[in-house]
């Protein structure tokens, strides 16, 4: 069976951060490939303004060809609405049974999956993957928590302290963002003048 992990997002824009979570969790957690899910309106997300999903996808096809294991799947974009992570691993299991999947999540973010539409299930389809932070221990306050802390895979992550929103404001400020998104999408978002108001 293949391993796949998961990692679902905005990518307003897509930032070398990503990339380091993806190459930390192959590593790691010894997968196969990571899709690449682009989130067209994030739950959490559903009164920020947010660039259009034709604009972040392309930046997502820029950069697939960094590592052959990396993967686009567009699977919410077939749905209206908000995106919920168990609507889509039931879809993902449904389409590729053959496959075993891996969600990746901050480390900061396992404290919050009580929250999460659908969490039972959710643990009964698919194994949690969270990357350490700085200064962030995981300490059980409540049966729910100490049994989800059970059945999620901790990674060490390298710390970068890169946000797409920080990115978004230099490019407002004209101040570079070499370096911290790769070059495809550095040029992506100079030739479509993305983030510039």
């Amino acid at each position: 069976m293949k391993k796949i992990g998961i990692l679902g997002g905005t990518f307003d824009p897509l930032h070398i951060g990503h990339l380091v979570m993806a190459d930390q969790v192959l590593f790691y957690a010894k997968l196969d490939e990571i899709w690449f899910i682009p989130a067209p309106i994030p739950p959490h997300k559903s009164e920020e303004k947010i660039t259009p999903i034709q604009h972040r996808v392309e930046m997502l096809k820029q950069v697939m060809n960094i590592d052959q294991r990396y993967k686009l799947c567009t699977i919410e974009l077939e749905r209206s609405g908000p995106s919920y992570t168990i609507e889509t691993i039931k879809e993902l299991k449904r389409r590729y049974p053959d496959h075993l999947f891996y969600f990746i999540i901050g480390g900061d973010m396992v404290q919050y999956l009580p929250k999460w539409v659908g969490i039972d299930e959710l643990l009964s389809l698919v194994q949690f993957i969270g990357l350490e932070r700085p200064g962030y221990q995981l300490a059980p306050q409540s049966p729910t928590m100490e049994k989800i802390y059970k059945q999620v895979q901790m990674l060490p992550m390298l710390q970068l302290d890169i946000s797409s929103t920080q990115i978004r404001d230099w490019v407002k400020m004209g101040r570079t963002i070499r370096y911290v998104v790769p070059d495809v999408v550095e040029q992506y978002i100079k030739e479509h003048h993305l983030y510039e108001d």
